[in-house]
């Protein structure tokens, strides 16, 4: 079963969501409930997933670097929070993924899964991330 990227990252973000939902949940349960149990996860699905889980404080770090004075991560919607943490992990972590592109794949999923304003908020956060990570 072939995958694009897109639809790797749009599962990362529902697996990171259940995740963050349920602390007590493992990537590899998730992944079968999401893919079905004799579907292995893409390796991509497994390095994001593993990547933003590893580099956590230093993604969340960067994210709170640009967002308002006394506004703490704590306070943001959670489905844009995980949208950003995937697009800072590859931004940071992914030298074969442009910029640019991680960036526009955060605002298509966001079209997915959130609201206008909320895209605004996460392009506007995600452009000031690409200017200084």
């Amino acid at each position: 079963m072939s995958m694009s990227r897109h639809d790797i990252r749009r599962l990362a973000f529902q697996t990171l969501f259940a995740m963050s939902s349920n602390p007590d949940a493992v990537a590899t349960d998730v992944y079968q409930t999401v893919l079905g149990k004799d579907i292995e996860a893409p390796e991509y699905l497994t390095q994001l997933v593993d990547g933003v889980n590893e580099h956590l404080a230093e993604i969340d770090e960067a994210i709170s670097a640009h967002l308002k004075k006394g506004w703490p991560i704590s306070r943001l919607n959670k489905t844009d929070l995980i949208l950003m943490r995937i697009a800072v992990y590859e931004i940071k972590f992914v030298e074969e993924v442009p910029n640019k592109v991680s960036l526009n794949e955060a605002l298509e999923l966001s079209k997915e899964f959130s609201d206008e304003t909320s895209r605004r908020f996460i392009n506007g956060v995600l452009s000031l991330s690409l200017i200084h990570i």
